[in-house]
C-alpha cells in the first residue's frame, strides 16, 4: 500500500477514535437513547480494534528504507523505554476499574466515569505521583521502542500516534477540568505538582532542583 495512503487512513483512524469518544457525541446519545449508553464502551472497543487491525498489518506490509533502528548499546535504552512502558501500564491499571475500561461495568451500571475508576476519583498516588496520564505515555514509550527496527511506513505510522496520543491527553484533561477543578482547586494543584506527559517536575524534585 502507498505510503501517502497510509499516512492519511492512520490520520483517519486517529481522528474517527478522537470523535467517538467525545463528550458531545456522549451526551448526543444519552439525550437520543439513553438505554444505548450501556453498551457505548463495548461498541467502542470493539470498533476500534477492528479498524485497527488491519491498518497494523498493512503499515507491517508496506515496504521501505529504514528510518531509525536500536543498535548496539542503544538496545539498552530500548529495553529501559519498555520497561518504563510496562511498569506505567500496571501502575495505571492498578488504579483504573479495568471492566470499566472494557465497558463491562457499564453493562451493569449503565454510566460512563470519565476516568475509569470505581469511586470515580482522580489519584495522586503511584504512577499517578510521576505522570498524569501514565497510559499515554507509556503508549508513547512503547512505540518508540516496541520495534528493533523502524522502516518508513512504520516510523511515519509511529509519528502521527504519537502526535494523536499528545493531542489526546491535552483533551482528556479539558473534560477531567471541567469536571473535577471545582472551587477547592484540587486538581489545579494536582497539575501544578505533577506533570501531564514527560515527568520533568517529578525528575527536578528526585534530583532535588
Amino acid at each position: 500500500m502507498n505510503v501517502v495512503v497510509l499516512c492519511v487512513l492512520w490520520i483517519i483512524w486517529c481522528i474517527m477514535h478522537s470523535v467517538l469518544i467525545a463528550t458531545s457525541v456522549l451526551d448526543f446519545i444519552k439525550n437520543q437513547a439513553a438505554g444505548l449508553t450501556r453498551y457505548y464502551r463495548i461498541f467502542y472497543n470493539a470498533f476500534s480494534l477492528i479498524t485497527l487491525v488491519p491498518l497494523v498489518i498493512a503499515t507491517g506490509l508496506a515496504e521501505g528504507r529504514v528510518i531509525m533502528n536500536w543498535e548496539g548499546y542503544a538496545v539498552s535504552v530500548r529495553i529501559l523505554l519498555l520497561a518504563a512502558a510496562f511498569m506505567l501500564f500496571m501502575g495505571g491499571a492498578k488504579k483504573y476499574d479495568m471492566s470499566y475500561f472494557l465497558g463491562i461495568r457499564q453493562l451493569k451500571t449503565g454510566e460512563e466515569h470519565l476516568l475509569l475508576t470505581d469511586t470515580e476519583e482522580f489519584s495522586e498516588t503511584g504512577v499517578f505521583g510521576i505522570t498524569r496520564h501514565p497510559w499515554y505515555l507509556g503508549s508513547l514509550l512503547f512505540l518508540w521502542s516496541m520495534l528493533p527496527a523502524y522502516p518508513l511506513p512504520v516510523f511515519l505510522a509511529v509519528c502521527i500516534l504519537s502526535v494523536y496520543l499528545v493531542l489526546g491527553a491535552m483533551l482528556e484533561e479539558r473534560k477531567i477540568i471541567a469536571q473535577y477543578d471545582d472551587s477547592g482547586g484540587s486538581y489545579r494543584r494536582y497539575r501544578q505538582r505533577v506533570s501531564m506527559l514527560f515527568p520533568w517536575k517529578w525528575l527536578m524534585q528526585l534530583f532535588g532542583k
